[in-house]
């Protein structure tokens, strides 16, 4: 699960590298893993919202749950997409588990002031309809009511796997270990040293998750 967009490309490549992370989980961990454009984003049409993110979370949940081979669900977010993630597992029970990189708690800064959040999704391309969303206030409470550390205690006993880079100067460290002492016992904290935000560009919090993943079905 991809984040928020960043770069020149904005919404058209958010989550372009996230096919090479799946293929890799694919081959060694042997697993089915699906990566995919939330709406608003690369080549998947509407637009964003925070209830229209969640909803395509639960969709490719559906959709790697009603495979005749599948023995499980397993949900990994990066940074926003990590903090959806962990929304989307704590409500959903097919979802065995959770892994986030670099994900904020809350999206605080930005319920503080939706509306400029509103202008990065035109911006960048993730909101591409005229007029949407119909109502700015329902869209504006979506924002303001992400809040991961209330939702976090209902995926217990499952596991949930958090990283950090100690260099990480969008997520601090101590939120990482609030989202791992409230998710309980599931809870599993791996701090990077010197890694920033971009972890999923970095060799050892990609290994790390991949170990993580190998030791859900050992």
């Amino acid at each position: 699960m991809h984040g928020f967009p960043t770069g020149p490309r904005g919404a058209a490549a958010s989550a372009a590298t996230f096919p090479e992370l799946a293929e890799r989980i694919a081959k060694e961990c042997g697993w089915h893993a699906l990566a995919f454009n939330c709406r608003g984003t690369g080549a998947s049409g509407g637009d964003f919202s925070i209830a229209g993110w969640l909803a395509d979370i639960r969709a490719a949940v559906s959709f790697l749950d009603d495979r005749p081979d599948t023995r499980g669900v397993w949900v990994v977010g990066i940074a926003e997409g990590g903090t959806l993630a962990v929304i989307a597992t704590a409500t959903d029970p097919r979802v065995r588990g959770c892994a986030v990189l670099a994900a904020p708690n809350t999206f605080r800064d930005w319920g503080r002031d939706p509306g400029r959040l509103l202008e990065f999704a035109r911006r960048v391309g993730m909101i591409r309809t005229p007029g949407f969303p119909a109502s700015v206030a329902a869209w504006s409470r979506g924002v303001a009511g992400v809040d991961v550390l209330a939702a976090a205690p209902r995926i217990a006993p499952r596991p949930l796997f958090v990283c950090i880079g100690t260099g990480d100067t969008v997520v601090s460290i101590d939120d990482a270990r609030a989202l791992v002492e409230a998710a309980g016992e599931g809870g599993e904290l791996r701090m990077v040293g010197g890694a920033g935000h971009e972890l999923r560009h970095d060799p050892r919090a990609i290994a790390s998750l991949m170990g993580w993943l190998d030791r859900q079905v050992a």
